[in-house]
């Protein structure tokens, strides 16, 4: 089952994000599809807010990873550059350690990804609207779904 949300303002993208990210724990990982432009980073922003990360979390485009401290550790990772490279990267330490991780354009490492994961595709609808299609895959993710969506 995929949940659909949708947006009309800044707002409430950043009370969206925000939300997710107090609701997430250790070992979870998201996964951010979206055109350039469509709020991925900025959705990325508020949701390291309800994380408790106090830093300012900006796009790791040009080094692939940053980490953050909120009340779990946070990995943030752009992987937009990775299209065609083969190398391990190490990802079983990033997924299953005590961290929460959110990738960005995560299909080009697809074959790298965890089985169960939370999928959220972002889609600019115009200047200030988008609609997130959430998609859980694995239990864990059915739960937060519901909790998010409640």
């Amino acid at each position: 089952m995929t949940y659909i949300k949708r947006v009309t303002s800044l707002e409430e993208t950043e009370q969206f994000g925000q939300r997710l990210g107090s609701l997430v724990e250790a070992q979870d990982v998201i996964t951010l599809e979206g055109d350039l432009g469509a709020g991925k980073t900025t959705f990325t922003k508020s949701f390291a807010k309800g994380l408790g990360v106090e830093r300012n979390v900006n796009s790791p485009t040009f080094t692939i990873l940053k980490q953050y401290e909120g009340r779990l550790p946070f990995n943030h990772l752009d992987v937009y550059r990775l299209a065609d490279s083969e190398e391990d990267l190490g990802w079983d330490e990033l997924f299953y350690g005590d961290a929460v991780t959110v990738i960005e354009w995560a299909k080009l490492i697809e074959d790298d990804l965890p089985n169960e994961r939370l999928q959220i595709e972002v889609f600019y609808e115009d200047e200030f609207a988008r609609r997130f299609e959430v998609t859980p895959i694995g239990e864990r993710y059915e739960q937060l779904c519901k909790e998010l969506f409640a």
